[in-house]
């Protein structure tokens, strides 16, 4: 008897390489499509703005380094039509479905739920369990060393470019802040701890994907995606992004950790 496929949902937080895994995955055509279907803010409808991870730092140095907020345009959606849209994004023509959560998005998620018929509960395990249908596979993205993560994700909400597929020059507008950095170092350790701690209180055991592991065989890391939601007769491309990080992100973190130690 063939496999039984299953959904999946790859949890992490930015610059993670989760986004690697993901668009690996994706490009197989047969895994689902691991969007980030949740990270589209319920007042707008979009993504949220770089200002909008710093929402409560004052310091006019790090602010005057980042985009200016554009106004809010509400697009309203109700919980069916809201579901069923991500279902039909997340598949692929053979019933597969992936997506992709950070634990900034929690809130997303459940708001986008709220009201939905025959909801079971309130909490993340139910909402997850009403948006498919059954539990999914846990695919848990992480980057043991959170200064590198924090520096790229500081330099990619100064050039919103997110993606190793756009214009590396681009990067040469970034500036190096230790507060922005720090700033974000928080953030990303709090939703790591969020994360580990929804699993145990969970009794759930992801498959686990660290950035080091991902970094030095990343198509035999998607590989056991695929074997763990069910897909046994197809091994994962080579990877369709190129690695973002280079000797300026190596330069910022040893200068950081150098600020830090003084």
């Amino acid at each position: 008897m063939p496999t039984q496929r299953r959904p999946y949902l790859v949890c992490a937080s930015q610059r993670s390489g989760s986004t690697l895994v993901c668009e690996t995955l994706r490009a197989t055509g047969v895994a689902g499509n691991p969007l980030e279907h949740f990270q589209h803010l319920r007042r707008s409808g979009c993504a949220p703005q770089p200002r909008d991870w710093f929402a409560d730092v004052e310091d006019p140095t790090v602010l005057e380094l980042l985009a200016p907020l554009r106004p809010d345009v509400p697009r309203p959606e109700t919980p069916v039509r809201w579901r069923e849209r991500v279902l039909a994004e997340g598949r692929t023509p053979n019933g597969v479905w992936g997506g992709k959560l950070m634990w900034n998005q929690v809130p997303e998620l459940l708001g986008h739920l709220d009201g939905l018929p025959g909801r079971s509960g309130t909490d993340l395990r139910s909402a997850v369990l009403d948006l498919l249908g059954e539990d999914p596979v846990y695919v848990h993205v992480f980057r043991p060393d959170v200064v590198p993560q924090a520096v790229s994700m500081w330099r990619a909400v100064q050039t919103q470019q997110w993606r190793g597929d756009g214009d590396p020059s681009v990067d040469d507008g970034a500036r190096y802040h230790a507060g922005g950095i720090r700033h974000l170092e928080e953030i990303l350790l709090d939703q790591e701890r969020g994360w580990r701690t929804w699993f145990a209180t969970e009794g759930i055991e992801p498959l686990e994907i660290s950035y080091e592991h991902l970094s030095k065989d990343p198509q035999g890391q998607v590989t056991a995606v695929l074997r763990a939601i069910g897909i046994d007769d197809v091994d994962a491309p080579p990877p369709p992004l190129r690695r973002q990080g280079n000797s300026r992100s190596t330069e910022w973190v040893e200068r950081y950790r150098a600020e830090r130690a003084s």
